[in-house]
């Protein structure tokens, strides 16, 4: 059932406008005693999740006992993160998710399935998992909460994806992560119906249909016009239809198609929220349709101090490196302790160009910043921060295409969390 939508290219929600939408729903959805809040963490600050949340303690009152913030494998929020994200949300309603030891499995997909609909890329069984929270809580309303926006792993971010990876156990990631990479990311990324979110639509429908979840999705794109984010669409409901709806103008407002393959991005980094190549490597995932063969991808990361956010992921990323899917898959059959963790090896190979193009990172200069030899010893080239910052000023840098003082041509984007850029010959609709 569909609770609440509005939406076009052309919207601009403000607090007010999602405050009015949000309530109406609440409404529509009667009283409720005990509500849990599932957002995404900080490193989706931009999806107006935060604010939905507070709106969510504001209307609820004592009656939403807990905040679950779906990390998946994110590290948790510090204090500053959650007061900044959640406002007047108490920090003693927080709860920390640990996906290697807060989960239950509600149910398993068949391996028959799972082989049908990723068309033989894998033929294991997949785990449900999620944290044990939403079935120990007692809750009579669960509000998943979140942004839809084109994603490597699923096709379309959030709806389930924030339920069974937001909330969901190492196994469960593990291998909804390996079968989008062994899918093909490039067939899945800005399409709602792939072969995860179809295993994710078995799980929602056979083990956790008597979860009392309500899902309350945003939309949000960048403005090229005045270069400001801007929120497009709001959808709330219960059902596959409100997704649906959502990742329909996510289409429409976070995918660019570029009619010529372009020769050199630069990627800014906000270093609020890209610490680590597990969430900066957006810029090779998101950009990697638009790029020429034998292009180049520069991503400034100032903030880069780590590879992964869980300790164990980042040591198998400094181990195996993203040398591409011959080698990992090679590495996968050679090393049990790279089998036992396949969203890494997922991420390994999500963050390979395949050697058809070139990724220059260029880490901020700090005592904590991941240094050359390090950035080299995974498989990327290095970039020195303040010089490239010489040719490449983002102050003076607008999204979308730049034309440098010496002619050169560059693709600017100044968050790549936020869209999906390709050359029409690259995508198939």
């Amino acid at each position: 059932m569909i609770y609440y939508k509005i939406g076009s290219p052309v919207h601009e929600l403000s607090n007010e406008d999602l405050k009015l939408g949000l309530f109406e729903a609440f409404q529509k959805l009667g009283k409720r005693n005990k509500v849990l809040a599932i957002p995404p963490d900080y490193t989706r600050l931009p999806s107006r999740s935060g604010e939905l949340t507070e709106l969510t303690w504001q209307y609820y009152g004592e009656s939403l006992t807990d905040v679950l913030p779906a990390l998946g494998t994110h590290t948790p929020m510090t204090d500053h993160q959650i007061r900044h994200m959640f406002g007047s949300v108490p920090s003693s309603l927080i709860r920390e998710h640990d996906w290697r030891n807060d989960v239950v499995t509600v149910g398993e997909v068949p391996a028959s399935f799972v082989e049908k609909v990723s068309e033989g890329a894998v033929s294991f069984p997949w785990p449900a998992q999620v944290n044990k929270l939403l079935l120990e809580g007692n809750f009579d309303l669960i509000l998943s909460i979140g942004q839809v926006v084109p994603h490597e792993v699923v096709g379309m971010a959030n709806y389930n994806k924030n339920i069974f990876v937001g909330t969901g156990g190492v196994e469960g990631i593990n291998k909804s992560h390996f079968i989008g990479a062994a899918y093909g990311m490039e067939r899945m990324m800005g399409h709602a119906d792939t072969p995860v979110r179809r295993i994710f639509n078995y799980a929602s429908e056979n083990f956790t249909n008597h979860l009392p979840i309500v899902y309350v999705q945003t939309v949000v794109g960048l403005d090229k016009t005045d270069g400001k984010i801007k929120t497009r669409g709001l959808f709330i409901g219960d059902d596959p239809e409100v997704f649906d709806l959502a990742a329909k103008l996510s289409l429409q407002i976070n995918f660019e198609i570029v009619e010529k393959p372009l020769k050199k991005i630069v990627v800014y980094l906000d270093p609020t929220e890209f610490k680590s190549t597990w969430l900066g490597n957006k810029s090779i995932y998101r950009t990697r349709m638009a790029l020429a063969d034998g292009g180049d991808l520069i991503i400034l990361a100032p903030a880069l101090v780590e590879f992964g956010e869980d300790k164990e992921i980042d040591r198998l990323i400094r181990k195996y490196g993203y040398f591409g899917t011959p080698a990992t898959l090679q590495a996968c059959n050679d090393h049990e302790e790279l089998r036992n963790n396949l969203s890494a090896a997922a991420h390994l190979i999500h963050g390979s160009s395949e050697g058809r193009f070139n990724i220059t990172y260029c880490p901020g200069r700090g005592p904590a910043n991941l240094t050359q030899n390090e950035i080299e010893s995974v498989g990327f080239q290095y970039g020195n921060l303040g010089e490239v910052e010489k040719i490449y000023n983002i102050e003076k840098l607008r999204d979308g295409f730049n034309k440098m003082p010496d002619g050169e041509e560059i693709f600017y984007i100044s968050n790549p969390a936020l869209g999906l850029w390709a050359y029409r010959e690259r995508f198939k609709y």
